[in-house]
């Protein structure tokens, strides 16, 4: 076996009308993420694993998707590839729950392909979510990708180049000075390390509840990163960012007309979506809807509280 060809292969069944692009999409921080991305048609996941490095891919293949592992963790993401592929995604409920509104009935119509993943890895997403943290979406993606180059580690597999996260026990030992000529401030910086040095009990949370009791207990974590961490790794659909800059607005607006909203008037106008209220907010980001601006608009997530 060369290094180009799997490990192993899985194959899954999706449902009629899957879409795998827009299913994965957020698992990719930008179309050039050093450790994800969608290439040709089929998605690009590098990660590690308790048995170590491993990069899976996903490919449409005949109405079935074909899941192939690299590396020495292949069979530990092949046998998460269904979760990460979105399909252990349950929407029991949620058509009942969708027709309380038009527009996310329709919605819920039109995007009954997209699923959401869960990877079952809390540290990864929350790597991510700390650079997400008061600054724009370029502003964090370009601090994460100089990160990951910094301490670059290829992943296995043909795909090249396409680097691994970097270790939990890696960014723990680094000092702030590492982050500095990425953009990153101390605090930031700071709470990457505190929660780099908590991977492990991370890493053993039950449950989307019990992750997020023990991110937020972590000083530099609130709300907002502990929703945008357990929706990925557990495929959460009740996960709300709350203190999300945009997000507000966008359900006050698509929701009731109101075009501007806080977080408090977003939970009452999701509240008869409660179980799916971050499945919600899913469908309103992938349909496009934003509220109108009021002058320039910031990307969106842009000046997240933490």
């Amino acid at each position: 076996m060369t290094a180009t060809e799997p490990a192993a292969t899985r194959v899954l069944h999706p449902p009629v009308g899957y879409r795998l692009t827009a299913s994965v999409r957020a698992l990719t921080f930008s179309p050039y993420d050093p450790c994800a991305r969608v290439a040709a048609g089929t998605f690009w996941w590098a990660t590690r694993t308790p048995d170590g490095p491993a990069t899976l891919a996903l490919r449409p293949a005949g109405g079935e998707l074909l899941a192939e592992g690299y590396g020495p963790g292949a069979e530990h993401v092949l046998a998460r590839a269904d979760g990460i592929a979105g399909l252990r995604d349950d929407l029991t409920g949620f058509t009942e729950l969708a027709a309380a509104h038009p527009l996310v009935a329709r919605l819920a119509r039109e995007h009954q392909g997209l699923r959401m993943p869960a990877t079952g890895e809390v540290f990864p997403r929350l790597l991510r979510a700390v650079f997400e943290q008061k600054v724009t979406g370029k502003e964090a993606y370009r601090a994460y990708a100089a990160m990951v180059r910094h301490f670059r580690e290829p992943a296995p597999g043909p795909l090249q180049p396409l680097l691994l996260p970097p270790e939990a026990a890696t960014v723990a030992a680094a000092p702030y000075w590492v982050f500095h000529p990425f953009g990153v401030e101390q605090r930031r910086a700071d709470t990457l390390r505190r929660a780099a040095a908590m991977a492990d009990r991370l890493e053993r949370s039950t449950d989307a509840t019990d992750a997020t009791r023990r991110l937020t207990a972590i000083p530099g974590i609130g709300p907002w990163t502990a929703a945008e961490v357990v929706r990925i790794a557990y495929g959460d659909p009740d996960a709300v960012s709350v203190g999300d800059y945009h997000i507000p607005n966008t359900v006050a607006w698509a929701l009731a007309g109101e075009p501007r909203g806080d977080d408090a008037r977003m939970m009452a106008l999701l509240e008869p979506f409660r179980g799916h209220r971050g499945r919600v907010c899913l469908l309103l980001e992938a349909a496009g809807i934003r509220a109108p601006k009021y002058g320039p608009r910031a990307p969106i997530r842009s000046f997240a509280r933490f």
